[in-house]
């Protein structure tokens, strides 16, 4: 398969619902959950001294869940997903810019109490 016919062939299997999944209904309650999708591809052929050519081509995706709508007695509402690890990754980084300033601060006063 060429590299061009691989990558027609991964972009005409991106859909929608790779970005919504089906809805499903629980007790009169109907939930469409959603994703962030990501894509990318590449390749590329040669040819050497000898004239013999190669080619290769590779394609990659990723999706993070980013919430779900809701539809509840004819109302429909977003609720966004919580990633843990990134709110646990912002306070961690809060918390160390926190403690720097707290010792530079310190230091300052230290400084400026010998003076």
């Amino acid at each position: 398969m060429k590299v061009d016919e691989l990558l027609a062939k991964a972009k005409d299997g991106l859909e929608t619902k790779m970005v919504y999944g089906e809805p499903y209904e629980v007790d009169g309650v109907t939930v469409i959950v959603a994703s962030a999708v990501g894509t990318g591809g590449g390749g590329g052929d040669s040819r050497d001294e000898k004239g013999r050519s190669g080619e290769g081509g590779g394609f990659g995706l990723s999706a993070k869940p980013v919430g779900a709508y809701v539809i509840k007695d004819g109302k429909l509402r977003w609720e966004p997903a919580v990633d843990v690890n990134r709110l646990l990754a912002t306070l961690g980084a809060v918390a160390v810019a926190a403690l720097f300033a707290a010792t530079r601060l310190a230091k300052l006063k230290y400084r400026a109490g010998q003076g």
